[in-house]
């Protein structure tokens, strides 16, 4: 069949409609972009929890929507709104996000301005490695000023002033990848913020598609609505399986989990390393703190120890993961409403004592540094809730002062009665020769695992003798808590040691016997109460914490009580059991083995360097695959559709007989001229549908169809052949002169599955 020239199609102009006034548009815009500009905020709500917070969201949302507005009313060009923008910035910008360098609350500070400038580029990184929620610590509530105000100008500029507004929902969606990439990595009501983001942003283009920016662009039928809602069934659907076939392993991959915090614990000896170092003679009457308001009979922690490798005992684990190794910025409070103990407030003047471990009596609620060095102190504070540990990176020095609230953990209690809890810890690999045994003749075997503790404690301080073995007079007493040294307080008579090593063999112990256990160093001050306490070198201590089935840390000390020590061994062995091996020599004493200087961690060679190419391939994967995962589900309703007429166009195609692909072929032809916007309906005849289309090539195809039709004799195969071939040109020609945009919406429109094929059939069977 030889095709005619292009005859333009007969229908209504779009362009030549009338265009709504932009006023008429403007509330809808505003309502629909701040209802998913409120559920984007939703999920930054676990990293705030704070009223100023709220007042951030709804005032930057309604500056931003005033800028946006007075651009698209008044045609200002992009520049001026950007300019418009950052003017608005700088003026609520301190009173919003930096409510403490604002005057009366209200004005902005020159030092305030210079602070939001600087945190606009710097405060990214610190919102991601500060324990949550920070409230309006500092200034990190400016990434979210920026979020909001940002989105709403982009946002609502675009929908007023853009060609194609529904682009506008970018950025809104924008701001909500933001805010999950800065949020928690424990969900906050994935499913219910998802789905209401889609939902409220789906309503939103459906109502542009029926405002405009002209009449007839669309009107918001019940079709419109019934095809809205199968492509947010499709996507349920489709997001509910993957959910099932793909459960979720971990916590959500965010930047707070990818970030390298800047303090790390494994950088720095142990503390207990250094215990004897306190107890030197030039050193251990040295004043060291001043505190008030410790309770009586309190004690000072510095660290918490949980990781033993039998070398050292240590804070964290160096394993990537370790819950105690990951120290974190520390926001203006801690909620520690759930911690068993007692509310205490203490004031710390530093005096010898250094170090970047920080003193404090337990799980930490808010800290305040005072005097010259404040600031420097607080900006380089870190704190590890899980463990109760703080460190300044810059270090303590004499001088330094600050106020802190803790809630103390619980203190000895009846041990008889306690059920080992169900932390997660390091495992322990390594146990001192001699251990196990000796824990074989403490308790029973079929003894409760709290009656099995207090044998331990009750056989540590009957066997046991104190000695730190600096003093004159004293009886040899090595220092250090590694496997062998451990070893030897078993198998020595009499059993000699101090805190450092009963400490370490009471928590292995009660690990053994299945009690999360812990070793903490501080200092036991002899005295508390409201006034001022010294704590000198002599007050150095150790003790341990076993986690009870109710979650809470129970302090225990498992020192033996001073008392003479016995000049002889006695004659008779002890209960302790011997090693089945051979013991192994003695261990010379040799001036580096009894100097009480810290040991140093034994490190293993660095790695070879990795491929900085390879790395980057490594840690771009996964985030590409979920990146492709989630793309696909997004995608999922428009690749239904397309898979759907795919499958139709191949049916109607390989039809059995050459009239059924002929009529196929015609099918086909009405179909999609029916998706490109024409006005055809089931009552029209094939001419007339054809002179709808225009050109004579469709009438040349509704003619050699009737005729095939209505033909006596059996339809050639080559007919059947031409007409699909005609059938393809007719379908390029109705998408030739169109824009991208309507070419994709032919391809996703749903107007041919309302029964119209149906219908037509139905008519054509009836001879018309």
């Amino acid at each position: 069949m030889k095709r005619q020239e292009h005859v333009t199609p007969v229908g209504p102009s779009r362009r030549s409609a009338r265009i709504r006034p932009l006023r008429s548009r403007i509330p809808g815009h505003v309502l629909g972009l701040f209802t998913v500009t409120l559920i984007a905020s939703v999920t930054l709500w676990p990293v705030y929890n704070s009223r100023a917070f709220i007042v951030l969201v709804l005032t930057a949302y309604a500056l931003g929507a005033l800028i946006a507005v007075c651009g698209a009313r008044f045609r200002w060009p992009a520049w001026v709104v950007l300019l418009v923008t950052v003017a608005g910035f700088m003026l609520v910008g301190v009173p919003l996000a930096i409510p403490g360098r604002a005057v009366d609350g209200i004005w902005p500070t020159g030092a305030g301005l210079v602070d939001l400038t600087v945190a606009s580029a710097l405060s990214w990184k610190q919102l991601v490695t500060i324990v949550l929620p920070v409230g309006s610590y500092q200034a990190l509530l400016v990434p979210a000023l920026i979020l909001v105000l940002a989105s709403t100008v982009i946002g609502l500029s675009t929908a007023l002033r853009g060609r194609r507004p529904e682009l506008a929902v970018l950025a809104p969606t924008a701001y909500f990848v933001c805010a999950i990439a800065l949020g928690p990595a424990a969900d906050f009501f994935p499913v219910l913020t998802g789905l209401g983001y889609f939902a409220a942003g789906l309503v939103w283009v459906m109502w542009m598609r029926r405002t405009g920016p002209s009449t007839s662009r669309g009107q918001l039928t019940a079709r419109t609505v019934l095809n809205a809602t199968a492509l947010i069934i499709a996507a349920v659907s489709i997001a509910s399986l993957a959910a099932v076939a793909v459960p979720a392993a971990a916590e959500r991959d965010v930047l707070r989990t990818r970030m390298q915090p800047p303090f790390d614990p494994q950088d720095y000896a142990s503390p207990l390393s250094e215990f004897r170092s306190y107890l030197k003679p030039g050193r251990v009457d040295t004043a060291l703190l001043e505190v008030e308001g410790l309770p009586e009979g309190g004690r000072l922690r510095l660290a918490t120890l949980d990781s033993y490798d039998g070398v050292v005992y240590s804070v964290g684990s160096p394993e990537a993961g370790s819950p105690s190794a990951s120290f974190t910025r520390f926001p203006y409070r801690l909620d520690q409403g759930l911690v068993a103990g007692q509310q205490t407030t203490i004031t710390v003047t530093v005096d010898g004592y250094t170090g970047v471990w920080v003193p404090g009596t337990g799980q930490l609620e808010q800290i305040d540094f005072s005097g010259a060095t404040a600031t420097a102190r607080s900006d380089s504070f870190y704190y590890n809730d899980a463990s109760g540990s703080a460190a300044v990176v810059s270090g303590l020095q004499r001088g330094d002062r600050y106020r802190s609230q803790s809630v103390t953990p619980v203190a000895d209690a009846d041990l008889s009665d306690l059920r080992p809890g169900s932390a997660v810890q390091p495992p322990i690999d390594v146990f001192p020769d001699g251990l196990p045994q000796a824990l074989d003749s403490y308790v029973g075997g079929e003894d409760p695992p709290g009656v099995k503790l207090q044998a331990i404690l009750d056989a540590l301080a009957a066997d046991g003798y104190l000695s730190h073995g600096v003093a004159a007079g004293e009886p040899p007493s090595r220092s250090g808590h590694g496997s062998d040294r451990i070893s030897q307080l078993f198998t020595d008579l009499p059993m000699l040691g101090d805190q450092e090593q009963y400490a370490v063999a009471a928590a292995l112990m009660a690990r053994q016997i299945g009690f999360p256990a812990r070793v903490v160093v501080g200092f036991d001050p002899t005295a508390g109460g409201t006034g001022t306490v010294t704590v000198t070198g002599a007050d150095a201590s150790a003790w341990i914490e076993v986690q009870d089935s109710t979650g809470a840390w129970v302090t225990i000390d498992p020192t033996p009580a001073a008392r003479d020590i016995p000049a002889d061994q006695p004659d008779e062995p002890t209960t302790v059991a011997r090693p089945q091996s051979v013991l192994p020599p003695p261990v010379i004493d040799t001036p580096q083995q009894s100097d009480p200087q810290p040991a140093e961690r034994i490190r293993e060679d660095p790695a070879a360097p990795v491929n900085l190419f390879l790395a980057f391939l490594l840690a771009a994967a996964p985030i590409v695959g979920w990146s492709l995962l989630a793309l696909l589900l997004l995608l999922s309703p428009a690749l239904i559709i397309i898979t759907a007429k795919a499958r139709r166009r191949r049916l109607r195609r390989s039809r059995a007989t050459p009239l059924d692909r002929i009529s196929g072929g015609w099918d086909e032809f009405a179909d999609a001229a029916v998706d490109n916007g024409l006005p055809a309906s089931a009552a029209s005849t094939r001419r007339e549908l054809a002179h709808v289309v225009g050109g004579a090539s469709a009438l040349a195809l509704a003619v050699v169809v009737d005729r095939a039709v209505f033909a006596p004799e059996p339809v050639p195969a080559a007919d059947a052949d031409s007409v699909w071939r005609d059938v393809d040109e007719l379908r390029r020609f109705l998408s030739a002169g169109k824009n991208r945009w309507n070419r994709v919406r032919a391809l996703l429109s749903l107007r041919t599955f309302n029964g119209y094929a149906g219908r037509r059939a139905m008519k054509e069977a009836a001879g018309s």
